[in-house]
Protein backbone atom coordinates (compact mmCIF):
# COMPACT_ATOMS: atom_id res chain seq x y z
CA UNK A 1 0.00 0.00 0.00
CA UNK A 2 1.44 3.74 -0.70
CA UNK A 3 1.64 6.46 1.59
CA UNK A 4 -1.26 8.42 -0.20
CA UNK A 5 -3.36 5.60 0.19
CA UNK A 6 -2.44 5.24 3.87
CA UNK A 7 -2.72 8.96 4.54
CA UNK A 8 -6.58 8.74 2.76
CA UNK A 9 -6.98 5.28 4.85
CA UNK A 10 -6.31 7.64 8.58
CA UNK A 11 -8.58 10.40 7.42
CA UNK A 12 -11.27 8.78 6.03
CA UNK A 13 -11.36 6.57 9.92
CA UNK A 14 -10.74 9.80 11.75
CA UNK A 15 -13.57 11.46 9.93
CA UNK A 16 -15.76 8.20 10.68
CA UNK A 17 -14.78 8.48 14.21
CA UNK A 18 -14.99 12.15 14.64
CA UNK A 19 -17.68 13.27 11.63
CA UNK A 20 -18.61 17.23 12.25
CA UNK A 21 -14.49 18.17 12.55
CA UNK A 22 -12.59 20.47 10.56
CA UNK A 23 -9.53 20.60 8.57
CA UNK A 24 -7.46 22.38 11.31
CA UNK A 25 -8.24 19.66 13.82
CA UNK A 26 -7.86 16.99 10.84
CA UNK A 27 -4.47 17.93 10.16
CA UNK A 28 -3.75 18.24 13.83
CA UNK A 29 -4.39 15.26 15.19
CA UNK A 30 -3.33 13.21 12.55
CA UNK A 31 -0.02 14.83 12.16
CA UNK A 32 -0.21 15.52 8.78
CA UNK A 33 1.00 18.89 6.61
CA UNK A 34 -2.48 20.88 5.22
CA UNK A 35 -1.52 20.69 1.62
CA UNK A 36 -1.65 16.63 2.26
CA UNK A 37 -4.83 17.07 4.52
CA UNK A 38 -6.46 19.08 1.76
CA UNK A 39 -5.40 16.90 -0.65
CA UNK A 40 -6.76 14.08 0.86
CA UNK A 41 -9.68 15.48 1.82
CA UNK A 42 -10.41 16.65 -1.58
CA UNK A 43 -10.01 12.72 -2.89
CA UNK A 44 -12.12 11.34 -0.34
CA UNK A 45 -14.96 14.28 -1.35
CA UNK A 46 -14.62 13.56 -5.58
CA UNK A 47 -14.65 9.78 -4.50
CA UNK A 48 -18.26 10.02 -3.10
CA UNK A 49 -16.56 8.67 0.43
CA UNK A 50 -17.32 12.15 2.53
CA UNK A 51 -19.02 15.59 2.32
CA UNK A 52 -18.18 18.84 3.61
CA UNK A 53 -20.40 21.77 4.40
CA UNK A 54 -19.08 25.42 4.74
CA UNK A 55 -20.42 27.32 8.05
CA UNK A 56 -19.12 30.45 9.42
CA UNK A 57 -15.38 29.96 9.33
CA UNK A 58 -14.51 26.11 8.79
CA UNK A 59 -15.49 23.09 6.74
CA UNK A 60 -16.95 20.08 8.37
CA UNK A 61 -16.51 16.96 7.40
CA UNK A 62 -19.08 13.68 7.28
CA UNK A 63 -18.86 10.03 6.01
CA UNK A 64 -21.79 10.17 3.35
CA UNK A 65 -25.20 9.13 3.84
CA UNK A 66 -24.41 8.87 7.35
CA UNK A 67 -26.54 12.00 8.98
CA UNK A 68 -29.25 14.57 8.90
CA UNK A 69 -29.25 17.86 8.47
CA UNK A 70 -30.28 18.36 12.07
CA UNK A 71 -27.33 16.17 13.62
CA UNK A 72 -24.57 17.65 10.96
CA UNK A 73 -25.41 21.38 12.45
CA UNK A 74 -25.31 19.73 16.10
CA UNK A 75 -21.80 18.14 15.18
CA UNK A 76 -20.60 20.86 13.99
CA UNK A 77 -20.99 22.85 17.20
CA UNK A 78 -20.19 20.01 19.09
CA UNK A 79 -16.84 20.09 17.88
CA UNK A 80 -15.54 23.28 19.01
CA UNK A 81 -15.08 24.23 22.27
CA UNK A 82 -17.36 28.02 23.04
CA UNK A 83 -19.88 27.08 20.84
CA UNK A 84 -20.77 23.45 22.02
CA UNK A 85 -20.22 25.01 26.23
CA UNK A 86 -23.02 27.69 25.00
CA UNK A 87 -25.50 25.38 23.84
CA UNK A 88 -25.61 22.81 26.55
CA UNK A 89 -25.54 25.85 28.70
CA UNK A 90 -28.78 27.32 26.81
CA UNK A 91 -30.21 23.27 27.17
CA UNK A 92 -28.98 23.08 30.91
CA UNK A 93 -30.76 26.44 31.68
CA UNK A 94 -33.90 26.71 29.85
CA UNK A 95 -34.21 30.65 28.41
CA UNK A 96 -31.15 32.16 29.51
CA UNK A 97 -30.38 35.51 28.53
CA UNK A 98 -27.16 36.75 26.90
CA UNK A 99 -26.15 38.12 30.41
CA UNK A 100 -26.29 34.41 31.61
CA UNK A 101 -24.58 32.81 28.63
CA UNK A 102 -21.99 35.70 28.99
CA UNK A 103 -21.35 35.53 32.50
CA UNK A 104 -21.42 31.26 32.53
CA UNK A 105 -19.22 31.15 29.91
CA UNK A 106 -16.75 34.23 30.73
CA UNK A 107 -16.41 35.99 27.14
CA UNK A 108 -17.55 39.34 25.91
CA UNK A 109 -20.95 40.22 25.40
CA UNK A 110 -19.99 40.53 21.46
CA UNK A 111 -18.41 37.00 21.20
CA UNK A 112 -21.89 35.63 22.89
CA UNK A 113 -23.50 36.85 20.26
CA UNK A 114 -21.32 36.06 17.30
CA UNK A 115 -21.89 32.20 18.50
CA UNK A 116 -25.67 32.69 19.47
CA UNK A 117 -25.46 33.95 15.82
CA UNK A 118 -24.35 30.62 14.42
CA UNK A 119 -26.65 28.42 16.29
CA UNK A 120 -29.94 30.55 14.99
CA UNK A 121 -28.57 30.24 11.46
CA UNK A 122 -27.95 26.52 11.74
CA UNK A 123 -31.34 26.47 13.36
CA UNK A 124 -30.19 25.00 16.65
CA UNK A 125 -31.71 27.30 19.00
CA UNK A 126 -34.61 29.84 18.51
CA UNK A 127 -34.64 33.52 19.87
CA UNK A 128 -37.18 35.38 22.05
CA UNK A 129 -38.02 38.89 23.11
CA UNK A 130 -38.91 39.43 26.74
CA UNK A 131 -38.93 43.21 27.11
CA UNK A 132 -35.20 44.51 26.51
CA UNK A 133 -33.80 41.16 26.91
CA UNK A 134 -32.97 38.15 24.10
CA UNK A 135 -33.68 34.48 25.59
CA UNK A 136 -32.60 31.05 23.64
CA UNK A 137 -34.21 27.85 24.10
CA UNK A 138 -32.54 24.61 22.33
CA UNK A 139 -35.40 23.60 19.43
CA UNK A 140 -33.91 20.79 17.89
CA UNK A 141 -34.81 16.75 18.91
CA UNK A 142 -32.87 16.30 22.30
CA UNK A 143 -32.42 12.49 21.46
CA UNK A 144 -30.67 13.59 18.89
CA UNK A 145 -27.77 15.06 20.99
CA UNK A 146 -27.81 12.75 23.34
CA UNK A 147 -26.88 9.92 20.87
CA UNK A 148 -24.62 12.33 19.16
CA UNK A 149 -23.02 13.02 22.32
CA UNK A 150 -22.97 9.24 23.60
CA UNK A 151 -21.38 7.93 20.03
CA UNK A 152 -19.22 10.34 19.17
CA UNK A 153 -18.38 12.40 22.37
CA UNK A 154 -18.22 10.50 25.26
CA UNK A 155 -15.94 11.94 27.81
CA UNK A 156 -17.99 15.28 26.95
CA UNK A 157 -21.31 12.96 27.42
CA UNK A 158 -19.76 12.13 30.69
CA UNK A 159 -18.92 15.15 32.32
CA UNK A 160 -22.31 17.29 30.88
CA UNK A 161 -24.31 14.49 32.63
CA UNK A 162 -22.15 15.09 35.63
CA UNK A 163 -22.82 18.73 35.62
CA UNK A 164 -27.06 17.65 35.06
CA UNK A 165 -26.85 15.45 37.82
CA UNK A 166 -24.93 17.82 40.37
CA UNK A 167 -27.70 20.53 39.15
CA UNK A 168 -30.74 18.37 39.60
CA UNK A 169 -29.11 17.38 43.36
CA UNK A 170 -28.44 21.06 43.56
CA UNK A 171 -32.57 21.35 43.56
CA UNK A 172 -33.49 18.86 45.78
CA UNK A 173 -31.07 19.92 48.27
CA UNK A 174 -33.29 23.33 48.07
CA UNK A 175 -36.21 22.27 48.71
CA UNK A 176 -35.36 20.13 51.19
CA UNK A 177 -34.10 23.05 53.02
CA UNK A 178 -37.64 24.58 53.12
Amino acid sequence: MDNSTTNEDKIFKFIQENPGCHLRRIKTELDMSMGTTQYHLNSLENAGRIISEKHSLHRFYFPVGIFEAEQKNILKILNQDTSREILLFIIERKNPTQTDIRDHVKITAASVNWHVKRLLELGIINQTREGKFKRYEFIGNPSHIIKILKEYHPSLWNSWSDRLAEMFLSFYKDDTKI
